[in-house]
């Protein structure tokens, strides 16, 4: 309840109406900030629906190459030309601040410049189902990295998003009320002690000037009878 707790002073109206001023503000930026938030988190949200019913359909199409390929060749020699990789690829992870919410940034970089690189085995022993599906695996690392990227950064800015709409609801619908209620009791307090002194003024003013007008009737009084 407003008033309970506050000192209804000219000082302490000052200083709730600076906090106000600055919850004002905070609100409208927080507001900002989920607004934006929700703008990006929607896109990723699009984007990730893509790449994962991209990358889906990518895996499926491999799993077929790689099926015709076994089919094709024994198993041993799948094995075989698959066991030694003659490729290699490194993942840099980094983050990237978007809205105060680091969200990850995968990089990569081959060992060799070479495509063809990916072929760890000759191809007079195996069949071209092999390397179809060799081909289809590389070609979706790219999406694969980036679905990873978009999914934790849907998991990131959806906590921010849900604080920060926490904060907002909180000086929208607890702070500031509370403060403009404190300030109008703490308003009408003072408005309330400043009517009370006028009174209490103008009592005196009367006082004094019925004594100044008794006085100046017994100083008549006393001047007739000299």
């Amino acid at each position: 309840m407003a008033g309970t707790h506050v000192n209804p002073t000219r000082m302490e109206l000052t200083r709730l109406k600076r906090k106000l001023v600055t919850a004002v503000r905070g609100h409208k930026l927080l507001k900002d900030k989920r607004d934006e938030l929700m703008r990006q988190f929607l896109d990723l949200v699009r984007e990730n629906k893509m790449l994962r019913e991209r990358v889906e359909e990518g895996l499926k199409i491999a799993n077929a190459n790689f099926a015709m390929a076994r089919a094709a060749d024994r198993g041993a020699v799948l094995d075989v030309a698959l066991m030694t990789p003659k490729q290699e690829v490194q993942l840099e992870a980094g983050v990237k601040n978007v809205m105060s919410v680091e969200i990850p940034v995968f990089t990569t970089k081959t060992r060799t410049p070479d495509p063809n690189d990916i072929y760890s085995y000759g191809f007079a022993f195996t069949s071209g189902d092999l390397d179809v599906a060799v081909r289809s695996l590389s070609d979706l690392l790219p999406d694969l990295l980036r679905l990873a990227e978009v999914e934790k950064s849907c998991q990131l800015m959806a906590a921010e998003i849900e604080k920060t709409r926490r904060r907002v609801n909180a000086l929208e619908h607890v702070m500031i009320p509370d403060m403009q209620e404190n300030i109008r009791y703490i308003t009408m307090k003072l408005d309330e002690n400043e009517r009370s002194t006028q009174i209490r003024l103008m009592k005196v003013k009367d006082m004094m000037l019925k004594e100044a007008i008794e006085e100046r009737r017994a100083k008549s009084g006393l001047e007739a009878e000299g």
